[in-house]
């Protein structure tokens, strides 16, 4: 097993002190919004194994079968599969929405085939991957996930009494739910940018108003009213009222699946994706939105989001269940004087840890090193673990432990 050297993304909604806190260093001042741990090329975790530094993506394709194993490359073929982070958001990020893979394919060849740099900011899909997700928390956390359901929308932008939302009411009683979903997303994001501006800024003083008085939607309107304060003006501030609100407490996820629409506005969370960059934009951004191949996109599926909560088994591994195969996320709170908890080793693994320290012993290293390894992670440390290699875990803390189903 190798100790990782991770990336921290800048990226201004960031926090700038709670990734600082998780490992232990200063802030800087600056927003800490994603430490990166995996071999995406955009920012490859890096690990050493005897000449100074490498990339991981460089050392998975020196030898896939050898760090991946052969059923993993045979599945996905010679990369990793997942990139797992911890996000950390102080401040909300764009509503947005992720293809399925066939529309990621269609639509990466489409760009390609028209010469579309990369890039490009008008640029939909950067590879031919879907992106499937989930956020587990570690803190109290704040997003919205999914539409709600037609008529309980409607409820909302009723109860906020602002005249220019009358229409989009209309609609979310005038078709069955799916139909009125499409409308009422077309209208808003389609809507005259100036007259949509004024409706914000009302709306958001709407929501300041009935998120101050006890009812059914003061929570949600309080979210609102934050969007509204950090995006003055952008339509993604009505779009994202069509959404559902959920507050995460630590050790509970949400899992993301294509087509569902999405934000995070606040909190720490570590979270696991299939190894892709694909992006479709809603609002609450400065950057490109897509509106007619985000509607091709976009699943017009109303309900409550399913918070999933792991589930132990006997050897105490606490699994949330998903349901795809590029990852597998779980994870192992340890106590001093239990036994050692062993990890599977059939698949590559990256371990991470999010609380207290966590003793790490490798009891078979396989084919591709000889003799035995140990070594002990603190709180935000990780390591990748090649396929094969088996490793047992002691110690007090919370491990999390990302793989893949091959």
């Amino acid at each position: 097993m190798d100790r990782l050297v991770n990336t921290v993304r800048p990226y201004a909604w960031g926090s700038p002190t709670a990734i600082p806190e998780l490992l232990g260093v200063r802030p800087t001042g600056e927003p800490q919004a994603e430490l990166w741990m995996g071999a995406h090329p955009g920012a490859p975790s890096r690990l050493d194994r005897g000449s100074g530094p490498v990339p991981l993506d460089e050392v998975i394709a020196a030898d896939p079968k050898g760090e991946l194993g052969p059923e993993t490359v045979g599945a996905f073929g010679p990369e990793l599969p997942f990139l797992l982070k911890v996000l950390a958001a102080g401040s909300p990020l764009s509503l947005q929405v992720h293809p399925d893979r066939a529309q990621a394919e269609a639509g990466y060849a489409d760009e390609e085939a028209r010469g579309v740099p990369l890039d490009a900011p008008h640029r939909n899909y950067k590879d031919a991957n879907h992106k499937p997700e989930l956020i587990c928390a570690l803190t109290p956390f704040e997003g919205l996930c999914g539409f709600r359901a037609p008529a309980e929308t409607a409820e909302l932008l009723a109860a906020l009494g602002v005249d220019s939302l009358k229409p989009y009411v209309d609609l979310a009683y005038a078709h069955p739910e799916p139909d009125a979903l499409r409308e009422l997303l077309t209208a808003v994001l389609s809507a005259d940018r100036e007259a949509m501006a004024e409706t914000v800024e009302q709306t958001g003083r709407a929501a300041e108003r009935l998120a101050g008085r006890p009812g059914p939607w003061a929570e949600a309107c309080a979210a609102y009213a934050t969007l509204a304060r950090h995006f003055p003006g952008d339509p993604g501030v009505i779009a994202a009222m069509l959404l559902n609100h959920i507050r995460l407490q630590p050790g509970e996820a949400l899992y993301l699946g294509a087509g569902v629409p999405h934000a995070y506005i606040e909190g720490m969370g570590v979270e696991i994706m299939a190894n892709s960059d694909n992006v479709l934009r809603c609002g609450l951004t400065p950057k490109h939105v897509d509106v007619p191949e985000l509607l091709r996109v976009v699943r017009f599926e109303g309900g409550a989001p399913r918070v999933l909560r792991p589930e132990a088994d006997p050897d105490g591994e606490e699994l949330y269940d998903t349901p795809i195969d590029e990852f597998r996320i779980s994870r192992h709170v340890l106590v001093g004087d239990a036994a050692a908890r062993p990890l599977p080793a059939r698949t590559p693994q990256i371990l991470l840890c999010t609380a207290g320290s966590v003793h790490l012993r490798t009891t078979d290293r396989g084919p591709r090193h000889a003799g035995t390894g140990e070594l002990v992670l603190a709180r935000g440390e990780s390591v990748f673990v090649p396929a094969g290699e088996r490793v047992e875990a002691t110690g007090d803390g919370t491990l999390f432990r990302a793989t893949v189903i091959a």
